[in-house]
């Protein structure tokens, strides 16, 4: 039987925390009282009933919050931080993985979200060393959502196990 009380406790314990610094107006952690901290601690709760519980279908939204909340709090401290779509994708695909690395479930979607982040952040910059902005490749180009939707349909109507 999986514990049921880890996810709880671990909102009950961040939030007070939270609530509790804010609270005393502590300068130090003044600006970590934002929205992108109440996201980083139920995904860490999320991924404590995961790892903690053994309830191991919860890795994939824990990652994926406390990825965004931590994405929000450095995109605009750290310039090598990327601000891009490829960025929230790549947080996907890593959820999926880690998942994947206790269920065995999942590994499709990761390498395929893991695939086109890759794609999505590096594209400007190959393409820019390669010379082919203007040409055949930059044509295909305009055509990435169709294939991203073609392969969404085929998942669903399609292939069946």
């Amino acid at each position: 039987m999986k514990q049921q009380r880890i996810f709880p406790g671990f909102i009950l314990i961040g939030f007070g925390l939270y609530f509790y610094l804010q609270q005393k107006n502590i300068v130090l952690f003044q600006e970590f009282f934002t929205w992108p901290t109440l996201l980083m601690i139920v995904g860490i709760a999320f991924l404590g009933q995961g790892y903690g519980a053994r309830d191991y279908e919860a890795i994939l939204p824990g990652t994926i919050l406390v990825g965004f909340g931590l994405h929000f709090h450095v995109v605009n401290k750290l310039e090598i931080w990327p601000d891009h779509m490829g960025t929230f994708i790549l947080i996907i695909s890593l959820g999926f993985l880690l998942r994947y690395q206790k269920t065995r479930n999942g590994l499709f979607q990761g390498i395929l979200f893991l695939t086109l982040s890759v794609i999505l952040l590096f594209y400007d910059k190959v393409v820019g060393y390669l010379g082919l902005i203007e040409g055949q490749v930059g044509s295909a180009w305009e055509f990435w959502p169709i294939v991203i939707i073609v392969i969404g349909v085929y998942l669903l109507f399609i292939r069946k196990k």
